[in-house]
C-alpha cells in the first residue's frame, strides 16, 4: 500500500468586486504558468502554500491583532494575503492606527519596492510589514470553503478558500513567471470558458465560481459565506461505467454529491 502523503497547508484568495458595465460580480484569476508542477495552464485564483515565515509574523500581534483565532487559523489568514500581494500585487493591509485600506497610490508604492524581491527570496513579508508600518486587514478575508487533495496523490493540499472585496482602485497584475496572464472575470464567464475550451479549470475552482456565480453582489457574497458554517471537503475518486466520479459532501453546499470528471484513460 502505498505511503499516504500529508497535505501542505495553502490559502486561496478569491478577490471580488462588481463589473461597472454588467453589475457583474467579477473575481481576480491568473493563468500558471505551463511549467509550474501544479495545475500548469490552470485559471486560479491567487494562493499557495503556508510558510515559515507567515508563521513568524502570526507571532507578531502588533502586525495583525487575529483576536479569537488560534495560531494555525492566523497562519492561513496571513498567507492567504501574502499569497495574494505576490502574485497579484494586491495588499490588504492598513498603515498602522489607520482604519482604512492603504489606497491604490500607496499599495503601487509598495508592490514597485518589494514584489519583486519578495517573489526572488531577497525580501519576506515580515519585512514589506514592519519597514512599511502595515496592519495586516485580516478582517477582509472571510472564510469560503476547506478542499483537502484526496488521499493516494503525490501532491495533497489543506487549502482554506477566502473572500475579500478587493481595496478600491487596486487593479492587479499577474507577475509573469508562476502565472503567465490575469483577468478580472465574472463566475459566468469563466464557467463558459471552461466548457468551450478556452480555460482549463481546477475541480475545486470550477465548484467555487457555481457556487460564487448564484450571488448578485460582492456585498451579498461576503454575507452569505459568513452566515453559512465551513463543510471539509476531500473528493474520493470512484469508477462507474468506464468514468471517473468525485464524491464530495452534499452539506458543502455544492449542489450534489457526485460530479462525473471524465473517461478513465
Amino acid at each position: 500500500m502505498a505511503e499516504i502523503v500529508a497535505p501542505r497547508p495553502a490559502s486561496t484568495t478569491l478577490l471580488l468586486r462588481e463589473s461597472a458595465a454588467s453589475r457583474e460580480i467579477e473575481v481576480f484569476m491568473m493563468v500558471r504558468h505551463h511549467q509550474i508542477e501544479f495545475n500548469s495552464g490552470a485559471l486560479v485564483f491567487p494562493g499557495g502554500s503556508v510558510d515559515t515565515g507567515d508563521k513568524e509574523i502570526v507571532a507578531r500581534s502588533e502586525l495583525h491583532g487575529g483576536e479569537g483565532l488560534d495560531a494555525s487559523a492566523l497562519a492561513f489568514r496571513v498567507a492567504a494575503i501574502r499569497e495574494t500581494f505576490e502574485e497579484s500585487g494586491i495588499l490588504l493591509a492598513r498603515q498602522q492606527g489607520s482604519r482604512a485600506l492603504i489606497d491604490a497610490r500607496r499599495a503601487a508604492e509598495i508592490e514597485a519596492a518589494y514584489r519583486a524581491p519578495l517573489c526572488e527570496g531577497k525580501a519576506t513579508f515580515l519585512d514589506v510589514l514592519t519597514d512599511n508600518k502595515l496592519w495586516l486587514a485580516l478582517e477582509e478575508l472571510v472564510p469560503y470553503a476547506h478542499w483537502i487533495t484526496p488521499e493516494g496523490m503525490p501532491k495533497r493540499f489543506d487549502t482554506w478558500f477566502f473572500l475579500a472585496a478587493a481595496p478600491a482602485d487596486q487593479l492587479g497584475a499577474h507577475d509573469g513567471k508562476e502565472s503567465t496572464d490575469s483577468i478580472w472575470v465574472s463566475p459566468r464567464e469563466a464557467l463558459e470558458g471552461g466548457e468551450s475550451g478556452r480555460f482549463k479549470l481546477p475541480f475545486p475552482t470550477t465548484r467555487n465560481l457555481i457556487k460564487l456565480g448564484k450571488q448578485g453582489s460582492v456585498s451579498a457574497a461576503l454575507e452569505d459565506a459568513r452566515s453559512k458554517p465551513i463543510v471539509t471537503v476531500m473528493p474520493v475518486m470512484t469508477r462507474h461505467n468506464g468514468g471517473r466520479q468525485l464524491v464530495i459532501p452534499r452539506e458543502a453546499g455544492y449542489d450534489g454529491e457526485v460530479f462525473e470528471v471524465g473517461a478513465i484513460g
